[in-house]
């Protein structure tokens, strides 16, 4: 807690005092560029990723980076997105998955998980992708392949949950809204994009030009 504190003390002292200016810009309101869901996992920081400032993302975090579908009773993560798409008027919604993400290991092992019911309850949103790696992924056996399968499948399949929701579903029929699916490798910096035309994640930020291949079917362990 005794660093926690200190961060706050630097924060106020050298971060603060110097953009003053900007946090009493927020006060009028936010207007973010993309709503950002991504994983609660402690080494994931979406405003270092993206190089963002205060007010420029509206971000969702949760175990797993799961959207439940639209319609299940008390999800908080439905006025998240809600709020988002119809009050906030983003334009972009990333989903951002990443590498060793320990809930959809738990996934792939429910036993590890056994005596955490809330977490097993909450991983039931993402079913589908188990289902997926079990019934189309047996010929990956390999661990950290398998896991880095799991990750990719299940970005893809909380998109098709996203679509789910009225004011998402709304906001792609009008073309006001666009989709996009990324995969963090943390320990690299890598970021892979899904490309709906390929079928596959390729990186984004090559500013050499060239393309690197992520595919999720054929996949190489992250």
């Amino acid at each position: 807690m005794q660093r926690l504190v200190e961060g706050i003390h630097k924060f106020q002292q050298d971060i603060f005092a110097s953009q003053q200016r900007m946090f009493q810009r927020l006060v009028d309101g936010q207007k973010p560029l993309a709503l950002f869901i991504t994983c609660s996992d402690s080494r994931i920081n979406p405003n270092l990723l993206t190089q963002t400032q205060p007010g420029e993302l509206f971000i969702m975090r949760n175990a797993g980076n799961i959207v439940p579908p639209y319609g299940v009773a008390g999800c908080g993560e439905a006025a998240t997105i809600e709020y988002a798409v119809s009050v906030l008027k983003v334009e972009d919604i990333v989903l951002c998955g990443h590498s060793h993400c320990g809930a959809m290991g738990a996934l792939l092992d429910p036993d590890a998980v056994q005596e955490l019911p809330a977490v097993r309850a909450w991983l039931s949103h993402a079913e589908s992708t188990a289902r997926i790696i079990k019934e189309n992924y047996s010929h990956i056996r390999e661990p950290k392949a398998r896991l880095t399968a799991t990750v990719e499948e299940n970005v893809l399949v909380q998109l098709e949950n996203l679509r789910t929701h009225p004011s998402v579903a709304a906001a792609l029929a009008r073309g006001t809204v666009k989709l996009h699916g990324w995969v963090y490798k943390f320990e690299t910096g890598q970021v892979f994009a899904y490309d709906a035309a390929q079928n596959q994640f390729t990186m984004l930020g090559d500013r050499t030009g060239a393309v690197q291949v992520h595919d999720g079917r054929e996949l190489q362990a992250i």
